[in-house]
């Protein structure tokens, strides 16, 4: 375990983007490499720990996208109406908005109409199907992909 950890965390770390959930599969993978070290035979123990760590990964992205897409309101809560705050709040919540809006600029032209309608607009995705033609389930993988490339744009911008 203390030879491949950084190995197995870094991988389920990039399949999933998200630290707290690679911590967990690093940890799953190790445990169902102990409960099958019967089966291992001994050779190329990276490789198998690899792979181990990648259907991991795979199971948990795939139980995650049959939950559904979360909506807006789940991902970024509402901003309260500009009378119920206070001017640094107002001031606050436009520069929030004016990142997110650059952000969603920064998208390509499918997810950029997803993120606009979803994240500026406030539209479910069966009202932007709806408006836009286009079936709901693409409309709710637009919006997902949309939603993972803001949060890493955001993201880098905070690091940097």
């Amino acid at each position: 375990m203390q030879d491949y950890k950084n190995l197995i965390f870094s991988l389920c770390l990039r399949m999933t983007g998200d630290y707290f959930t690679a911590e967990d599969l690093t940890q799953d993978t190790f445990l169902a490499a102990y409960e099958h070290l019967s089966s291992f035979d001994g050779q190329q123990e990276k490789a198998w720990l690899c792979r181990i760590a990648a259907n991991r990964c795979t199971d948990y992205l795939r139980r995650s996208a049959a939950r559904g897409v979360p909506t807006a309101a789940e991902e970024f809560p509402p901003i309260p109406a500009p009378s119920s705050q206070e001017p640094e709040q107002r001031a606050g919540a436009a520069a929030v908005m004016e990142e997110l809006r650059r952000a969603v600029e920064g998208l390509s032209p499918p997810y950029r109409q997803a993120a606009e309608f979803t994240y500026l607009q406030g539209l479910s995705s069966r009202e932007i199907s709806e408006r836009t033609g286009v079936p709901l389930k693409t409309v709710q993988t637009r919006i997902r992909r949309a939603r993972d490339a803001l949060r890493k744009t955001i993201r880098k911008e905070l690091l940097d």
